[in-house]
């Protein structure tokens, strides 16, 4: 059991761009990463839900992390993705990036938990803080992000 301890714990990371920060997602929670495609606008949806997609027969809503995070609207180029993130094993979500960067693995102690501001809404949609070199990546909280106002919306 000793060498155990020993061993550190890390995780798998995609980074996102969106603006000029970047973030972490869990990669556990990825499903796919596919290209922009047609959006079909959804009527009354909340402002950051962009639309649905039909991928491979299932409809997918879409979600821009910029509009949801208070930042500028999405500007659409060559290097737009849509992530297929599945928060839980039953439902999918699509989320809109500025970029793909890449796949980094980060050990637990790489990691802040930073202190939650009761004041910052945002703060309930990230998990800490990741050292890479001399950047940092916001790891995504990604239950905060998709699971509180969308269940309250659902009911």
């Amino acid at each position: 059991m000793a060498e155990s301890a020993s061993v550190k714990e890390s995780k798998q990371y995609i980074v996102v761009e969106l603006g000029n920060e970047h973030y972490g997602i869990d990669i556990q929670y990825i499903d796919n990463i596919v290209r922009m495609q047609r959006i079909t606008r959804v009527p009354k949806a909340q402002h950051y839900f962009k639309g649905v997609i039909n991928l491979r027969g299932e409809v997918i809503p879409v979600m821009s992390l910029r509009l949801k995070f208070d930042y500028e609207a999405d500007e659409i180029t060559g290097k737009s993705r849509i992530l297929i993130i599945k928060p839980d094993a039953h439902s999918s979500v699509g989320i809109i990036v500025d970029e793909v960067k890449e796949v980094l693995t980060l050990e637990n102690d790489m990691i802040d938990k930073e202190a939650k501001n009761a004041n910052d809404e945002r703060a309930a949609y990230l998990a800490g803080v990741g050292k890479n070199g001399d950047s940092l990546i916001s790891i995504l909280n990604i239950a905060g992000i998709f699971l509180e106002k969308e269940a309250e919306a659902a009911l």
